[in-house]
Formats: structure tokens, sequence, C-alpha cells
């Protein structure tokens, strides 16, 4: 059968305008893995693609993101990771899932001390790990984390299981303060205090002070601003009432903090839209987003939290690089084991 030119040079255009229409989407996209719940992060997104015309495509999961990348391998479409916790972040890294990004833009505007050196990730907000205190039973309005090993406060401590990374976080924080040595010694001292054995979430431990089951707690600064604005289950306004927030050593070195942050994927398909993605998340515009979706302090100095943060009261940031905390997580684990923390107070 013979083919006419005319028809060869329509089907030869046709497949050009396919190629190129195929590119066109691909380069109008980035793909986004997350441990942080789509809600919380759809806002950002939504500015983000206004602004630019780039679609977001998102992969929520709350466990394996790591090991999901690495199973893809070459052929992953993650551009960008989303998570909390320094613990995540450098999981990834070490996981072998990211990629080094030098952006002068973004350098610019996160501090040294919330970004790797090498870049491999980047915080973009940060949050308190905090001592909620009932406010009925606890006249105290400062209080510092060495406190919490004094047998004053023994019976009246709870908090979530200590190997927990919100926990080991700070735990691996005393470390880098303290030492080895000395940070086992506060921790077994923490552990004599406990109520009961190390149990439920961040906010449980809220609802156990209300319920009077102990005085003071760990937990992170932002679960206090979702309690307050929580209208689905308008109990947890009550939890929050219950408490206050104490901002642990706010008279000498600050109060240890965390991070949601973000990080390049190894093998981003759309590594063009992923770098302009990051750079709009560590704006200031973004960070304020975000910073008002989750109750949680934006990283950019001069932005401002929201009147709900604010409403704690000034937080003053322990400045320790969080990579130096980060280098000390596995002493840390190790440590809650060794002193038996999670078996909680023994009579």
């Amino acid at each position: 059968m013979h083919v006419s030119k005319a028809l060869i040079g329509i089907l030869s255009m046709a497949a050009t305008f396919l190629a190129c229409s195929v590119t066109a989407r691909a380069e109008g996209e980035v793909n986004i893995y997350s441990y942080r719940q789509p809600d919380l992060i759809q806002p950002l997104l939504d500015a983000f693609t206004k602004e630019t015309g780039i679609a977001t495509n998102v992969l929520f999961l709350d466990k394996g993101l790591v090991e999901r990348i690495q199973a893809e391998g070459a052929n992953s479409p993650a551009d960008v990771i989303l998570t909390v916790d320094i613990s995540r972040l450098t999981e990834a890294e070490e996981g072998g899932v990211t990629q080094p990004v030098v952006n002068e833009t973004i350098n610019e505007d996160i501090p040294e001390h919330f970004r790797d050196p090498d870049g491999n990730w980047f915080g973009l907000t940060t949050r308190g790990r905090v001592v909620y205190a009932s406010r009925d039973r606890v006249a105290q309005d400062d209080i510092t984390y060495e406190e919490l090993a004094d047998p004053k406060w023994k019976g009246k401590i709870c908090t979530r299981d200590g190997q927990h990374s919100y926990n080991i976080g700070l735990f691996a924080s005393m470390i880098a303060h303290h030492g080895e040595a000395e940070a086992e010694t506060w921790l077994t001292g923490l552990k004599n205090n406990l109520a009961r054995k190390p149990d439920g979430s961040d906010r449980s431990q809220a609802k156990a002070i209300f319920a009077g089951e102990c005085d003071l707690a760990l937990g992170n600064s932002y679960y206090v601003g979702l309690m307050m604005t929580n209208e689905r289950e308008p109990e947890q306004k009550e939890w929050a009432s219950a408490i206050k927030v104490l901002f642990p050593n706010a008279q000498d070195r600050g109060t240890h903090v965390n991070i949601s942050g973000m990080a390049l994927a190894k093998n981003a398909p759309n590594k063009d839209n992923a770098i302009k993605l990051m750079e709009y998340l560590s704006s200031g515009e973004a960070q304020k987003i975000y910073a008002e979706q989750v109750f949680e302090y934006p990283v950019m100095p001069g932005v401002e939290p929201s009147e709900v943060v604010k409403s704690f009261g000034p937080i003053k940031p322990d400045t320790l690089p969080l990579a130096e905390i980060a280098a000390n997580r596995k002493k840390a684990s190790e440590l809650v084991d060794k002193v038996g923390y999670n078996e909680g107070p023994q009579d």
C-alpha cells in the first residue's frame, strides 16, 4: 500500500505535536512524596500552582517513604520529599534517596542551622518540644529540661513512647549539650518521675493532664494550636484549656526545636520544577501560609507566626545545629533502652 507524501507529512506533524504535548505536561508538574497530611500542605501547593502554573501531585505515606523511593530506584517519580522531624530528613539522606541542592535563594531564606551543610535537606517551619503544665496544679511559669529529673516532680510527668522521633530529638539534644553520661543520669531521673508508662500521642498527654493523671508532659507546641481550634472534636479544646505552654530553658540556651522540612529526591524527573517548588516553600509568603495552617514557627527571620501561636508566649529557640542533634539520635535511642524508659517508673 502506497502512502502519499502529504499523509506522511501530516502523520509526522501529529507525532511531533503529541511528543511536544507530552513534554509540556511533564514539564508542568511536580511530584511530592509526603509524610505530612495532605490537608496541611494543600493550601501551600494551591498557592504555588496559582503563582507558577505548575501542577502538584502528592503521594501521602504514613510510613515507609524512604523504602518506597529506594524500591522505585532510577524510575521513581518522586521530585520533592516533604516530612517532619530531623530524624526523618536524615533518614532520607542516609537512605540515599536525596540529592544536594546548592541554591542561593533557598540558602538566603533558611538560616544555616536549619539546613544540612551539604544541601540534602532544608527546614521550613519549627516546633518547640515544650512542657505542657496544668493551669490548676502548676504555679510556676518557667522550667528547664534539666528540672524534669528533679524528684519534686515524682509521679507527676507523662510522655509518649521514649523511642518516638519527637522524644529522640530532645534526648539527642541533651546528649549534645551535656554528654552521654550526664544525659543518661537525666533520662533516668525523668523516667523515675513518670506517672505511668509512656503511652499515646502528644495530644494524649494533654488529655491526661486534663484528667488529673499528671501535672506535666512533654509535647510539641503545634498540637496545642490544633487542639484549641479543633471543631470536629470539641473535647480537645477542653484538653488545651487545661494546660499552659512552658518553654524550657528560656533563660539560658533556649527551647529545643525540631523542623518540618524538604529535600530534593535523588532521581527527580522534574528537577527544574522541583527546585522552583523548593524556592517557593522557602519564601516568606509560603512560610506564613504554612505556619498559619499547622501552628508552627517560620524559619525565615522576620516572618510572624499565627496569632494562636503567639498566644502561647515568646519562644527562644535553641540554636544548636540540627545536624549535630541528628548525629546523636542513635545514642539517644540506645539510652532509652538502657535506662528502661518505656517500662515506666519503678516502685
